[in-house]
């Protein structure tokens, strides 16, 4: 078992009614504040309604910043600090999922930034800046931005998507009744993003760090079990608060405490995908990692007991044959994807070869993708991308 340090300052107001904290999450960094949400659906929810009678009613001044993208642009970003500096902004507010939530990290980030190239800040940061505060309500569960200290922006100019360490919301309110309204596909889609975020980090060399593997097959059986409730039944209270809760602790890094890094390559090939066609990030991940899987375990079968456990604590497949188990589990994966809605293939996405090169160039960059639970080079991830045809 790895040794690993525990931080994660977020204050969460989780459950029905929370959004009665409000007022004093925001209060004790100021009364300037700039809201930022993404297209028209929490005001068609009437949830930007309930914020607004929350901010006007406590003299707050607001300045908003709408239409932030899925994947969200750098463009966006440097419109969010330009208002933050024009209106001495002293909090920033997102409403919405990962997308919106990321794109204010970059924003509370940019506002101290030294310089007014933004992009070069998102390229180059690596944790530790001086940030606005942000105070986030997630009404879709997916990315754990709400929990975690991690940005993800994309750059549509130079068709690049860059995960980057900001700092972490200072409080998350999450309610799952404001996730009914989401609809089927990103409700998969978001479910598919949480089960990534726990197989990227369960998917380790590390045998004895028996709490973290618990907690990663636990959080799988989790949206496995409620995923399929949530799509018949959307205003299921428990289906939506467990794969609420999931989300949160899915990304925080707690399921992955005592194991060796991974590299998370299914997000770093994804984030390819996305930054040259703008496809769901949760679309992406779970057409890419049914294949990853099968491919990895043909390149080094010395990894194969991991995915027997995986077949067995999270599917409850059983069987002698490690390798037919291995494989079974893995189809359960890809099976469980097809049966929530979920596109299994690229060329559903209208997705060809054209770009696989020079994504797969990027994605191996400094050697990232060369030291994870199996190494990859250029041509694997090539050969990845195209088993995903």
């Amino acid at each position: 078992m790895e040794n690993f340090v525990h931080d994660i300052p977020t204050k969460v107001y989780f459950g029905k009614g929370v959004l009665s904290q409000l007022d004093s999450a925001l209060r004790q960094f100021g009364k300037n504040v700039l809201l930022t949400y993404g297209g028209g659906s929490i005001k068609r929810s009437g949830l930007y309604d309930e914020v607004m009678k929350i901010l006007n009613e406590g003299g707050f001044k607001v300045i908003e910043l709408n239409g932030i993208d899925p994947n969200p642009r750098i463009s966006s970003v440097e419109k969010g600090v330009a208002l933050c500096k024009e209106n001495d902004i002293d909090v920033v507010l997102a409403i919405g999922g990962g997308s919106t939530i990321d794109c204010s990290k970059a924003i509370c980030a940019g506002y101290y930034y030294e310089s007014d190239d933004l992009w070069y800040m998102v390229k180059h940061a690596r944790g530790g800046m001086k940030v606005l505060p942000l105070v986030d309500i997630l009404t879709i569960s997916a990315t754990g931005s709400d929990f975690d200290d991690s940005a993800v922006i994309s750059n549509p100019e130079t068709n690049e998507k860059i995960g980057v360490v900001f700092a972490h919301p200072a409080v998350s309110i999450l309610d799952p009744t404001y996730t009914f309204t989401v609809p089927a596909y990103q409700t998969a889609a978001g479910s598919a993003d949480i089960m990534s975020h726990i197989m990227e980090g369960y998917f380790s060399r590390t045998e004895d760090s028996e709490v973290s593997d618990g907690l990663c097959e636990t959080i799988l059986k989790t949206v496995i079990r409620n995923l399929p409730i949530a799509l018949k039944d959307p205003d299921d209270y428990a289906a939506r608060a467990n794969l609420m809760h999931a989300e949160s602790v899915a990304c925080s890094g707690i399921p992955e405490y005592g194991k060796l890094g991974s590299g998370w390559p299914c997000h770093a090939m994804e984030h390819e995908l996305s930054a040259y066609y703008d496809i769901t990030h949760g679309v992406g991940l779970a057409i890419l990692t049914p294949h990853w899987m099968r491919y990895i375990l043909k390149k080094d079968p010395s990894c194969m007991w991991r995915f027997v456990r995986f077949a067995k604590n999270v599917w409850g497949l059983e069987g002698d044959d490690e390798r037919e188990l291995a494989l079974k589990g893995i189809d359960a994966l890809e099976d469980f994807f097809k049966s929530n809605g979920i596109p299994s293939s690229l060329s559903e996405l209208k997705i060809g070869t054209e770009h696989f090169e020079d994504m797969a160039s990027h994605c191996c960059e400094g050697g990232r993708m060369g030291s994870g639970f199996v190494p990859l080079d250029k041509d694997d991830v090539v050969n990845i991308y195209k088993d995903c045809l």
